[in-house]
């Protein structure tokens, strides 16, 4: 194994009802987790969405609404889920901008406080396309020299990555072989929610990257506009984002 773990790392995937983050739900979630010593322990399920699974999802992952009518709902799992990725790293491919956002949006429905603080982040599609720009099937293709068989199916596409990703570190001198540099390495950009709407300005301090208030710090904002916090809390806003600004809406008040 070419990558130093210093703790375990979970590579996860996750096939949904469709591409919105703070409204489609999981049809599948399957986790990879690697040790340190290398040894590897998987876990797949199917879950309950608790909405129709649109025709044009299914066709993409082959999941359809008979395969999941007796499966549990997220909620149900949700623990175990926590209980598996506590204290490890988190990986995949395009998960920084879709896997881990609707993960924590899950879990956060599931009433278990989802803290992106305690996880390094590891995007194999990004250094992908910072490396060779291209798909998961390509990158298996590229750096593992196999074809990928059941694209979309949650365990393929996991057991895959994490090949990928092992294969990027032994194939890129210049890469670093340690979670905390690929995690660096895995942003484009760096937010301080997951949705990418609060975004942080030169100084390092939080500021809106939409709205009327738009390149405002928000806590100044809310320290002049309270009114504004609460109309976001009300709002279709993801719930990981509405966290963090609670976060800097408490901060405001000192």
């Amino acid at each position: 194994m070419n990558l130093k773990l210093h703790k375990p790392l979970c590579i996860f995937d996750l096939e949904t009802t469709g591409i919105s983050v703070g409204k489609d739900r999981i049809v599948e979630i399957c986790i990879l987790k690697v040790n340190p010593d290398a040894s590897r322990e998987s876990k797949t399920w199917l879950v309950n969405p608790e909405m129709p699974i649109p025709k044009e999802s299914s066709e993409v992952h082959g999941i359809y609404d008979a395969d999941v009518k007796d499966a549990p709902k997220f909620r149900e799992i949700a623990p175990k889920i926590m209980e598996i990725i506590n204290g490890t790293d988190l990986g995949g491919f395009n998960s920084n901008r879709f896997d881990v956002p609707l993960l924590a949006e899950e879990l956060l429905r599931a009433d278990i406080d989802f803290d992106l603080s305690k996880f390094r982040l590891v995007d194999a599609q990004t250094i992908y396309h910072k490396m060779e720009p291209r798909n998961l099937s390509a990158a298996y293709q590229f750096y593992c020299g196999k074809t990928l068989e059941n694209a979309h199916s949650a365990e393929a596409d996991v057991l895959a990555t994490f090949e990928v990703l092992d294969a990027q570190v032994g194939h890129y001198q210049d890469l670093p072989d340690e979670v905390a540099g690929l995690s660096e390495f895995s942003f484009h950009n760096k937010f301080a929610d997951l949705a990418g709407m609060i975004h942080f300005d030169a100084e390092g301090k939080e500021i809106f990257a939409f709205g009327k208030y738009k390149g405002q710090r928000v806590k100044e904002v809310f320290q002049k506009d309270v009114g504004y916090y609460g109309w976001i809390q009300n709002a279709d806003f993801p719930l990981y984002t509405k966290k963090v600004l609670t976060g800097i809406q408490l901060r405001s008040k000192f």
